[in-house]
């Protein structure tokens, strides 16, 4: 357990309007249980953290973060105009992302062998490489990294849903695009403050 649970924990149950009450009734325990949790003096054991997330409905590995990790996000396309235009949308809507471009699908994979890449917007045409493949090259390195397929071809779209991603857009991305598609992931992250 991390030290940032008691804040989210917190937060979370002021965002949905809920007291320390109403929650540990939800959850079988006492206020001062919940009391406790919230000011980092007791941390609940594994099946209450779970209990607790599906109370909240949010994710558990959102519940747990550490809240100081930067989600990794990477965009491959084969054009740079659209790296150039998309990185700054992409930091725009996830400000505490370390947002990195790449032309080279190749280059992409071996990046996410080093890294942990949270979040992959792809292109799917790429030359004589599929965006589909990447997916799966991507997905062997990081099983949990959520790949968001970005591409001017509807038709794509079948066969990008038998890879495990998280979403699909058409281009141009765009900050309502993707906020749509953050609210989809497979694996969340902490996203900041999303404007």
């Amino acid at each position: 357990m991390n030290s940032e649970f008691s804040k989210i924990l917190k937060k979370k149950r002021h965002e949905m309007g809920i007291s320390q009450e109403t929650l540990a009734k939800k959850l079988f325990v006492t206020k001062a249980a919940v009391s406790n949790w919230e000011k980092g003096n007791r941390i609940p054991d594994t099946d209450m953290v779970i209990r607790i997330a599906k109370c909240l409905d949010i994710d558990i590995s959102v519940l747990m973060s550490d809240g100081n990790e930067t989600p990794n996000v990477i965009i491959v396309d084969d054009e740079k105009i659209i790296l150039k235009g998309g990185i700054p949308i992409i930091k725009s809507v996830i400000p505490n992302a370390e947002v990195t471009g790449f032309t080279k699908p190749s280059d992409a994979v071996q990046y996410a062998k080093e890294n942990k890449v949270d979040l992959a917007f792809l292109d799917i045409e790429m030359g004589m490489t599929s965006g589909l493949d990447v997916c799966q090259d991507l997905l062997d390195c990081n099983p949990k990294t959520n790949a968001i397929y970005l591409t001017a071809y509807m038709e794509y779209s079948f066969d990008a849903w038998k890879t495990g991603a998280s979403g699909f857009m058409l281009k141009p991305l765009t900050a309502d695009g993707i906020r749509e598609q953050l609210s989809r992931l497979r694996y969340p992250f902490l996203l900041g403050e999303i404007e």
